[in-house]
């Protein structure tokens, strides 16, 4: 089995370190300093108190790679539309991509069974880039829980969760989703398959849509914005808002869960969302898979979202302001 992982950085270096440990044929594409580094010391990874070293090809250019069985997209959503053409000779007929990505995916309606059935979302597919040059016929979605670091260029730190939850769009039980299930769980992650993997889209997204903007926005670590009675209850408006755009597009996640994930959040101590490391760091603001998608998605099912509109509309000026977004 070939895999190639576009997007080494925190999620993608922390799989494929894991992969190649397992014997598995894997690459990567990564750029910069990190790539460099993965080339003249290995792609590091400290997870457990132990660190592991995969020596792996890598390149910034996917044509050194050719077709794989498999590509692993761990960029971020915004990435992966600037760079969808670059994907082509990673692509034979038959290739599957596994798109470990935050947040709304841009082929969230390919075989939806809906009302907006084929239809691509600007927030996240600007153009429809991805849905004609990648395809949606080729993605498996991805749901990642594991929260990893890069803490020096060449180097990932694990700090908490293994869990990849996988499914096909139409919620088929392919042998393909199986097989690189298979592969994760070999290699020590985990990797349950769902049939109607949106319904875990959403409920992760309940957390992002509003702990990274008002992390970004406050500085607050996570325990901080889930606990500070107003922030709490602002992270709580914004979960009902997204709870009502879901139910809009028939995906019903019980109510239970949103007191869960406020609860689950205000036991990590000290832990900055991801965007808040991102702007300390001057790197690109992951905000369109994980708030405008939502905000578009709520005008298509005329759904108002008013408190995430605001919320949305200060981190887009943040973001603009420190030329991130």
């Amino acid at each position: 089995m070939k895999i190639c992982v576009y997007g080494a950085g925190a999620i993608g270096g922390y799989v494929a370190v894991e992969l190649a440990q397992s014997g598995y044929d894997v690459c990567a594409i990564a750029r910069g300093p990190h790539l460099a580094a993965i080339k003249e010391n290995g792609l590091k990874l400290r997870i457990e108190g132990e660190e592991k070293v995969a020596n792996i090809p890598a390149s910034d250019n996917p044509a050194d790679f050719g077709p794989q069985d498999f590509v692993i997209c761990a960029l971020k959503a915004h990435q992966s539309a600037e760079v969808a053409e670059d994907f082509a000779p990673l692509l034979g007929p038959d290739t599957a991509v596994v798109t470990a990505m935050n947040g709304i995916p841009w082929w969230y309606f390919y075989k939806s069974a809906g009302a907006f059935e084929g239809r691509v979302l600007e927030s996240v597919d600007p153009g429809g880039k991805q849905w004609q040059l990648i395809g949606p016929e080729r993605a498996i979605g991805a749901v990642v829980d594991p929260a990893c670091e890069v803490i020096e260029p060449g180097v990932i730190e694990h700090h908490e969760l293994k869990r990849f939850t996988l499914g096909e769009p139409d919620g088929s039980d392919s042998e393909r989703v199986h097989a690189i299930s298979e592969a994760f769980i070999k290699s020590g992650m985990e990797a349950p398959v769902r049939d109607n993997v949106r319904f875990n889209v959403w409920l992760k997204l309940w957390g992002n849509v509003c702990f990274n903007a008002i992390g970004a926005l406050t500085h607050a670590t996570l325990d901080r914005t889930t606990t500070e009675p107003a922030l709490r209850a602002l992270c709580k408006t914004m979960m009902y808002e997204t709870k009502s755009v879901n139910e809009a597009l028939g995906i019903d996640i019980p109510e239970k869960f949103i007191e869960r994930r406020l609860d689950a959040a205000a036991a990590i101590a000290g832990h900055k969302m991801s965007m808040l490391q991102d702007l300390e760091r001057d790197r690109s603001l992951e905000i369109d898979a994980l708030m405008t998608a939502v905000q578009e998605l709520g005008r298509m099912t005329d759904v108002p979202t008013p408190n995430i509109d605001v919320v949305l509309a200060l981190i887009q000026e943040r973001g603009r302001q420190a030329e991130l977004y």
